[in-house]
């Protein structure tokens, strides 16, 4: 479960930015929207997250931070010595430009709060650490830090961490994080907070337009047609039955390198699963292939199968425009998934990003769940929630977040747009 996102001088965010999806103490929606987290403080953490914000206000960027910072503890380890990281800093501030980058999550794990987090260059990790909280006051298992003066690196472990350490921090390349190296040097102990990242957290840019091929496999599985029709069903998409074809197509991979941010495609013949729909009108029944469907329904279809597992297995999606090619009342379905604490009784979570200002509904929606992205006249990115600006119990949030009170909308130059509308009838 994750409760706390941090990122410090990434693209367009300059300072610190916290996202934090810990509940607050009002009852409202607290039993459908809200989930116990297991431990003491804090007791309760949001099911769902929403962040609105203008064009280019930053809420893609927050998202891809979360994807990057899942990506260095995925790849560092498989790093060239020489290679170099693809983050961008600030570009807006002579001082940050030369700045690390920071991110850092803190999440529940196993009944156990963890704070992790690490700072870095193009070059090299400046600093790691985690923080272990299985009593009130943390442990620190990891403390790595890089003096630029001295270009030393100093390692501090707890004795609550065990295995090899000192065999371990020798094989810490500069650009690779003490975590991934453990763990791949078969640390145990380390080994579900890597996971956690890896296999938990799922991070979709780009709309979430996935490739079919995850739910189409479920589709061969026992229950899986059923359950991924009846999500189908529920978005009043008439189809009767789901198959999984094999065909011969050609393949096209696509291999992402995290050092440079420069992806490589090759494309070679082979055999792939490909799903086939048959809708009902009546008693009439017709076929329909993947690419005849409307892009929603392939959308639909595509993420239907990773949201079963999401939810089944407690994971966390974070998701980029989940409204795209998606009609507001599926969007209100899906969020309701999450916030249904029968269907979602191992906590998964869902945060996201919208233009959709009608999910801006108290019915829906809880104040601590809305979190809004602004630009400053720096250029830098702000987030902030909107309890900030202390909407009342049952305020027009929609009507006031159009109207600019909260912020994160375009502003537009009302002069220019009444020279473009000269001369039209």
């Amino acid at each position: 479960m994750l409760l706390e996102f941090r990122v410090c001088n990434f693209r367009s965010f300059g300072e610190e930015s916290v996202l934090s999806l810990v509940a607050s103490t009002d009852s409202e929606l607290a039993e459908t929207n809200t989930a116990l987290t297991g431990i003491a403080s804090p007791p309760r953490a949001v099911r769902s997250a929403v962040v609105y914000g203008a064009n280019a206000s930053g809420k893609s960027n927050l998202l891809r931070a979360m994807q990057l910072m899942r990506g260095v503890v995925l790849e560092s380890v498989v790093l060239k010595p020489d290679q170099t990281f693809n983050v961008q800093p600030f570009r807006f501030s002579e001082k940050l430009k030369s700045e690390p980058t920071l991110f850092e999550m803190t999440f529940v794990l196993d009944g156990v709060r963890h704070q992790y987090g690490f700072e870095f260059t193009p070059a090299r990790i400046i600093s790691e650490w985690l923080l272990v909280y299985q009593k009130a006051k943390p442990q620190r298992w990891i403390d790595r830090r890089y003096d630029p003066k001295t270009q030393e690196e100093s390692f501090e472990f707890s004795s609550h961490l065990s295995g090899q350490k000192r065999a371990w921090q020798d094989a810490t390349r500069p650009n690779a994080l003490f975590l991934s190296t453990a763990v791949q040097l078969n640390s145990e102990q380390l080994k579900p907070i890597h996971s956690w990242f890896t296999e938990s957290l799922i991070v979709l840019m780009d709309g979430g337009m996935l490739p079919f091929n995850y739910s189409t496999d479920m589709v061969r599985h026992p229950g899986g047609e059923s359950a991924i029709r009846s999500i189908m069903t529920a978005a009043d998409i008439a189809i009767a039955e789901i198959r999984a074809v094999p065909k011969k197509s050609i393949m096209q991979a696509i291999k992402f390198d995290l050092a440079t941010g420069a992806s490589e495609a090759s494309r070679e013949e082979g055999e792939i699963l490909v799903p086939e729909f048959t809708h009902k009108a009546g008693e009439v029944r017709a076929d329909f292939e993947f690419q005849d469907e409307s892009q929603g329904t392939q959308k639909l279809f595509a993420l239907a199968g990773p949201l079963l597992d999401i939810i089944r297995n407690g994971k966390i999606l974070v998701i980029d425009e989940l409204d795209r090619s998606l009609h507001p009342l599926l969007v209100r379905q899906i969020i309701n998934t999450f916030q249904d604490h029968v269907l979602n009784e191992r906590g998964a979570q869902l945060f996201f990003t919208t233009h959709d200002t009608s999910l801006l509904d108290h019915q829906l929606l809880r104040r601590d769940q809305i979190w809004l992205t602004e630009k400053n006249l720096d250029q830098s990115s702000t987030l902030v929630p909107l309890t900030r600006f202390s909407p009342r119990k049952g305020e027009a949030l929609e009507r006031g977040y159009l109207s600019g009170r909260y912020g994160g909308v375009p502003i537009l130059d009302q002069k220019l747009v009444a020279r473009s509308g000269r001369g039209k009838k």
